[in-house]
């Protein structure tokens, strides 16, 4: 069984990402997949080296982030063979369920990915 993170960002005050990712995980039923909040960069970066070792393992390489805003920045936490779901562009709007699904911000969006990066 391959091994895979999907890495989350969480912004106050209600983290719609983390049901989401959490959904996606469970329609993966080929692979482990651990699904990681990771809210403040700045906060995850001044940890020690271990801890963030234990968090983002070196040895996963299979990363997929989602952000409900920018992807700008996450590619540092996805690496090079991740994928970043989020908005990478201006001027949609919508009710919220419109622009997630329009974006791939929905559970199988996220399972897309991590069997994409999977595939990679």
């Amino acid at each position: 069984m391959m091994y895979m993170q999907i890495h989350i960002h969480v912004y106050a005050p209600k983290g719609s990402e983390v049901p989401i990712a959490v959904d996606g995980a469970k329609l993966v039923t080929d692979k482990k997949v651990r699904v990681v909040s990771l809210p403040i960069w700045e906060v995850f970066d001044e940890q020690p080296a271990e801890y963030k070792e234990k968090v983002l393992p070196s040895d996963v390489t299979a990363r997929v982030t989602v952000e409900a805003g920018s992807t700008f920045g996450w590619q540092k936490y996805a690496g090079d063979k991740g994928i970043c779901i989020g908005v990478d562009d201006w001027g949609a709007s919508a009710p919220a369920p419109v622009i997630y699904e329009k974006l791939g911000i929905t559970p199988e969006g996220v399972a897309a990915a991590v069997n994409k990066v999977a595939s990679a």
